[in-house]
C-alpha cells in the first residue's frame, strides 16, 4: 500500500491507520477543550479579584508614601 501509512500492533495484529490516530487525537483534544471552557469562568473570577486586590494595594502603598514625603503646612490669614 504505497503512500498510506500503517503500524501493526502486536497484541491483536489490528492495523493502526492515519484515521485512527487523528480520530483518538480529535477525541483528546475535545475533552481538554471542554475542560477548558468550563473552568474559564472561575479562572476570570479569580484573575479579576487578583487585580482589585493589587490595585488596592498598589494604591495604600502610594498614599501612604504620598503621606510620608508630604510636609504639613499651615496656612494662617492674618
Amino acid at each position: 500500500m504505497p503512500g498510506t501509512t500503517t503500524t501493526k500492533v502486536r497484541g491483536n495484529g489490528r492495523l493502526i491507520t492515519r484515521e485512527d490516530l487523528q480520530a483518538a487525537y480529535a477525541q483528546v483534544v475535545g475533552e481538554g477543550e471542554a475542560t477548558a471552557r468550563a473552568a474559564a469562568p472561575r479562572g476570570l473570577a479569580v484573575a479579576g479579584g487578583f487585580a482589585i486586590v493589587l490595585l488596592a494595594l498598589a494604591f495604600l502603598a502610594g498614599r501612604r508614601r504620598g503621606r510620608a514625603r508630604s510636609a504639613v503646612v499651615e496656612i494662617r490669614r492674618l
